[in-house]
């Protein structure tokens, strides 16, 4: 690409969202095709994978326009988990298959990470990955799966070595969800909702074109893919359910109060303020974290914003009920303020379990952050298949 100045860049930006984009086109499905096809939605990947080739301080003066223009689609180098991670450890032959779908929304995805025996300690997995030389023949279970019911594929970690330590007989593939001998099975979560799922694999097949990284070095693709995944979720979150839009731009704890007429209420002024304090440090640490992130490789500082943006999620549930006082005792779409209170309060933990505990993630702050010693692991540099079990 012909260098340009950062005013060069802006305007031309500026300029193609204004021929191209509209509100109306909100959910167009063609949309997605034009960022990807005029480079702005992955503008630091090389023009051969559909970038730019650019700088991160321009790459974000593209970000900043599609925001200001409050477009989609740019920004995928960042936070498009499934595309990131296979460009940087996918065999050629599935990259050309699935980069470009991916950046378009065309694939559906899900992650085939978490097992009944192996949640926080994800190296303990058992679900088995068996080489027939074209292929790899599955056989295990996974938990905790958010939209594997509509997935075309799963990112999956399988154990493919039995006889080395737990960390390094671990594979990385791309598995084929429509196909005989994939189950799902929706959970009942506390929101009473069904976003996730059990899935259950029984001999099935994946071709040796989708392992990602070496065979038996899934450990590390992992990382890489977790750091992507933590890196949206230190930044993003759900917000109320209840449908009802606040009237103004104003924070939304401060207008939730100023509506219920505590506003004036010193204490909880205070903790509306830490509250909003948090949540604008979290927003910092996390850029900080983003620009230390190069294609392919994983931070550790990805885990105090994740790590962050659990405890902000807690916080400001707990402000909103004391805030609303025994009117958040109320549920159901005739209390739409309580409503979201508690969905609130309820949905906070999934962002405290999924992509890694609060523990792991302060377990992973402490020791490659701040450099404290790592916690005993027995059972680290046994073969896995010596690795007793509850019951074994």
């Amino acid at each position: 690409m012909t260098e340009q100045t950062d005013a060069q860049l802006r305007d031309e930006v500026t300029a193609w969202l204004a021929a191209h984009w509209s509100p109306e086109r909100r959910g167009d499905k063609t949309w997605l095709a034009e960022v990807v096809a005029a480079g702005w939605a992955v503008p630091r990947w090389s023009v051969d994978w559909f970038g730019r080739e650019l700088a991160d301080p321009q790459a974000r003066i593209i970000e900043r326009a599609f925001t200001e223009a409050a477009a989609p689609g740019s920004g995928q180098d960042r936070t498009n988990l499934w595309a990131n991670t296979l460009l940087a450890k996918g065999t050629e032959p599935l990259k050309a298959q699935l980069v470009g779908p991916l950046l378009r929304g065309e694939v559906g995805m899900c992650l085939l990470y978490s097992e009944p025996g192996a949640g926080s300690d994800l190296a303990g997995i058992r679900t088995r990955a068996d080489n027939q030389g074209d292929r790899y023949i599955v056989n295990g279970q996974k938990v905790w799966t958010s939209t594997a019911a509509n997935a075309d594929y799963g990112m999956l970690i399988a154990r493919t070595d039995w006889d080395v330590p737990k960390h390094r007989g671990i594979s990385f593939f791309f598995c084929p969800m429509k196909q005989p001998g994939v189950e799902v099975r929706p959970l009942r979560q506390i929101t009473n909702e069904s976003f996730f799922n059990e899935v259950f694999l029984t001999d099935v097949e994946i071709p040796a074109d989708n392992l990602l990284g070496r065979e038996g070095e899934g450990w590390g693709v992992l990382q890489t893919a977790l750091a992507y995944e933590r890196s949206v979720m230190g930044e993003m979150a759900r917000g109320p359910r209840s449908g009802v839009k606040d009237a103004t731009a104003e924070e939304p704890l401060i207008a939730l109060a100023r509506e219920a007429g505590v506003l004036a209420d010193p204490v909880l002024r205070q903790q509306i303020a830490q509250a909003i304090a948090y949540k604008r440090l979290n927003a910092l640490n996390t850029a900080r974290a983003k620009a230390d992130l190069a294609q392919g490789s994983s931070s550790s500082i990805m885990s105090l914003g994740k790590l962050a943006m659990s405890r902000i999620l807690h916080e400001e549930a707990r402000v909103r009920t004391a805030i609303l006082g025994a009117e958040s005792l109320y549920e159901g779409k005739d209390h739409p303020r309580a409503e979201d209170a508690n969905f609130l309060t309820l949905n906070a933990y999934f962002t405290s379990i999924g992509g890694g505990t609060d523990q792991i993630q302060r377990n992973i702050i402490g020791e490659r952050v701040l450099g404290l010693p790592k916690e005993p692991e027995l059972d680290r540099d046994i073969p896995f298949r010596d690795v007793r079990t509850q019951g074994g």
